[in-house]
């Protein structure tokens, strides 16, 4: 290995070995030789490393593929007889198992024996475990993208079929439906990472407070409209689950309940209930409180259908002169999906 540096230090004068050996070990490249005949391999000490292998030691290209992953192996051998009579370069991408780390390999070289030297072949092994990780991330996002669309558009088209059996008139589904899909809209906006909550991607008050302040001119935190709850990070799929919900509630509350009128108020408070998340949303000065016929309706088996199997909860309804008195709870375990 050290003449090939040495004749390309002798071409170019300017070059040194050394500077040629700390340029290859910067770029993460280990140099090999393999002999066709004896199956002899030879390796420079950055491929030793690279390979996990202690140098001095006899070595065999079919004693090294013992490291490459098993989903590989067979493919990677064909691979290397096949270079004899490949005419040009070649390139072939590889897992190996060093100790319980799975790393990529790209191994290079010419292939066809004419330009054989000495019944060996020449080339270089190079990490490329970063790159291989980054395309695998892309494809996971791309993955994960195509989930997230897919999902609200059955999501939409369960909202246009609830919406079409519970409108009286296309003027009245039109209104509902634009309702509930700027609801998830909005939901959506507050989707995004949060700093030190991995995985957790909108805050669980923005979520309240957003969608609730188009029915509070002075805010969702002032006013009629007041908003406490624990300040923790919560996952895209609970974020939409949750905007669902908290638009059927605050539209039976304007319909029917404390946002009906001028002197109502409404307060939602949180609390955690062991590794649950428990809401109350209290309303208090609207008309007295009686369950509407749309508590069986559509509306209220989306709310309940989203709680228990999406939030993996559950909501209860309490009716009084007071008010309405609406408790969610929400699975500890479902708050970051």
């Amino acid at each position: 290995m050290r003449g090939n540096l040495s004749k390309i230090a002798t071409d170019n004068p300017e070059w040194g070995y050394e500077e040629l050996r700390r340029a290859i070990d910067a770029a993460g490249v280990a140099l090999w030789s393999w002999n066709v005949d004896t199956d002899d391999l030879a390796m420079d000490p950055q491929g030793y490393v690279l390979w996990d292998v202690a140098p001095g030691q006899p070595l065999t290209f079919e004693r090294l593929s013992e490291k490459i992953h098993p989903a590989d192996r067979d493919r990677v051998r064909d691979a290397f007889s096949a270079t004899r009579a490949l005419v040009g370069a070649y390139e072939i991408d590889f897992r190996t198992i060093i100790g319980q780390e799975v790393r990529w390999i790209s191994a290079r070289g010419q292939g066809d024996d004419a330009g054989i030297q000495k019944r060996k072949l020449t080339g270089v092994f190079l990490d490329i475990t970063g790159r291989k990780q980054a395309e695998e991330g892309h494809e996971l996002l791309a993955g994960e993208m195509s989930h997230r669309v897919k999902n609200l558009l059955a999501i939409a088209t369960g909202l246009t079929r609830i919406t079409s059996r519970s409108s009286t008139s296309i003027e009245d589904m039109t209104k509902q439906l634009m309702n509930r899909l700027t609801a998830l809209g909005r939901a959506h906006d507050l989707v995004r990472p949060l700093p030190g909550e991995q995985g957790k991607t909108a805050l669980l008050g923005d979520i309240f407070a957003v969608l609730l302040s188009p029915y509070d001119d002075e805010g969702a935190f002032a006013g009629r409209i007041r908003v406490a709850v624990p300040r923790m990070g919560v996952g895209n799929g609970t974020a939409t689950g949750l905007a669902l919900v908290v638009h059927e509630l605050a539209t039976n509350s304007v319909k029917y309940g404390a946002l009906s009128v001028e002197g109502g108020t409404l307060d939602v408070s949180g609390s955690m209930v062991g590794e649950d998340v428990q809401i109350c949303w209290t309303e208090q000065g609207g008309p007295e409180a009686s369950s509407p016929a749309e508590m069986s309706g559509y509306g209220s088996s989306l709310v309940r259908q989203t709680m228990e199997g999406q939030l993996g909860g559950s909501v209860s309804y309490e009716w009084s002169k007071t008010g309405a008195l609406v408790t969610l709870v929400i699975s500890g375990q479902q708050i970051s999906s």
